[in-house]
């Protein structure tokens, strides 16, 4: 698969090894877990950081795996969910960023050509949430949406 936004082909990163089950040596188990994954959301981290959090100070490699659910889904069931998915913000507050970058220097056009690419993947990353009913069906964005969504 080519890159979204550029005439480069190729992949970068790497991939999670192939495991389908969860490794001997994590000693958390699953109602541990969910009670960590509530704490950590409580006081104020994302899911990707509860996600690095768990694996790096609480040797949890892999929250689905160990506890058999994501750590979305744990947080959906206890219904302290965000209302936008943590992605399509994260996107928004580039986007209000680079927008206010534009505001102070209005020449600069490699910022402005960056502006509409993240602009777009917002568009297209909205158009698969509203399919698969995560968002209202009638949000539309716009910057200034975008800027008190993510203050």
């Amino acid at each position: 698969m080519s890159r979204m936004h550029s005439s480069k082909h190729g992949r970068s990163g790497s991939t999670r090894p192939y495991v389908t089950s969860n490794p001997e040596w994590v000693k958390m188990d699953a109602e541990e877990i969910e009670e960590k994954v509530l704490l950590l959301f409580k006081r104020g981290r994302t899911p990707s950081e509860i996600g690095v959090i768990l694996r790096d100070q609480y040797a949890v490699p892999n929250v689905k795996l160990a506890a058999g659910k994501d750590v979305t889904e744990i947080l959906k069931e206890n219904e302290v969910y965000m209302d936008f998915p943590e992605d399509l913000i994260n996107l928004m507050e580039k986007a209000v960023n680079l927008h206010e970058h534009l505001e102070d220097n209005r020449k600069d056009l490699k910022n402005k050509r960056g502006l509409q690419l993240i602009e777009s993947k917002i568009r297209r990353l909205a158009k698969y949430y509203k399919r698969k009913g995560e968002i209202p069906e009638d949000w539309k964005y716009s910057i200034d949406i975008a800027e008190m969504l993510t203050q």
